[in-house]
Parts: structure tokens; C-alpha cells; sequence
């Protein structure tokens, strides 16, 4: 019997719905990353982009464990002299939570072209109102 190697044709997508209110950060990204990159598959082949679309609500309701929340800290660079800058998780939180989670979320899929491509089918709102209702997403549980 042959080995099964999935091909981009072959690829059937699926859209699910994940509700972030009162869920572990670290727990629901690995569980969004699995799914992003199609490991919740039996048919998972590791360089085809096969996995699912997800849509991630209440970002803001996310549960951060710990004191994580001061002691995270988040780098960046300005690109300008003297342009290095850091935030505790606590700041980023308040200001943008989404993007939290896409961090979260982000680090834990492939650091290639593969990858940014699987992050594209990532939707990350506030609240619980999206744009995706046309496409049916089934609820995932977390």
C-alpha cells in the first residue's frame, strides 16, 4: 500500500468558530494552530498548506494565567536611532487584544512562506459579531 500525500487540489477546507471568552490563551493557540495547519487530519502532509479557516471571538475575554502579565514582554524596533521598544503583555492587551492572540498564535506554526500563508485564514475580532457568517463555521471546542 502507498503512503497518501495530499495535493493542493486535494485540499477541502472548513471554517470553525472558536468563542476565546474565559479560554487559557496558551491552550487555545496550540489548539488554532493544530487546525490552521491541518494536524487535526488524518490526511496531514507537512508541506501542503491543508489545513482549515478559523475565526477567533471574544479576543478580548482571553484568560492570561499567572503573572504573566507583567513579566511578558513584547519587543519591537521603531526603525529609527535609539528605536527599540518593549511592552508587558498587560499594555498590549489593553490596547490591541487581537493582536495578542495572533502572536500567540503565530509563533506556533512554521517560520516559512507555508506558514504565512496559513496564518491568512486566521480572523481574530472583538466581541461576538464577525463577517464570516456566510461561510457556516462550526463551532470548535477549546
Amino acid at each position: 500500500m502507498k503512503t497518501f500525500l495530499m495535493k493542493k487540489e486535494d485540499v477541502k477546507r472548513k471554517w470553525w468558530l472558536v468563542d476565546a471568552d474565559g479560554v487559557v490563551l496558551g491552550r487555545m493557540a496550540t489548539k488554532i494552530a493544530l487546525v490552521l495547519m491541518g494536524k487535526h487530519r488524518p490526511t496531514y502532509t507537512p508541506y501542503v498548506d491543508g489545513g482549515d479557516s478559523v475565526i477567533v471571538i471574544n479576543a478580548e475575554k482571553v484568560k492570561i494565567t499567572g503573572s504573566k502579565a507583567e513579566q511578558r514582554e513584547y519587543d519591537y524596533y521603531t526603525h529609527y536611532p535609539g528605536g527599540h521598544r518593549s511592552k508587558t503583555l498587560a499594555e498590549m492587551f489593553a490596547e490591541k487584544p487581537e493582536k495578542v492572540v495572533e502572536m500567540a498564535v503565530k509563533r506556533m506554526l512554521p517560520k516559512n512562506k507555508l506558514g504565512r500563508y496559513m496564518m491568512l485564514r486566521l480572523k481574530i475580532v472583538r466581541g461576538d459579531k464577525h463577517g464570516q457568517a456566510a461561510q457556516k463555521p462550526e463551532k470548535l471546542a477549546v
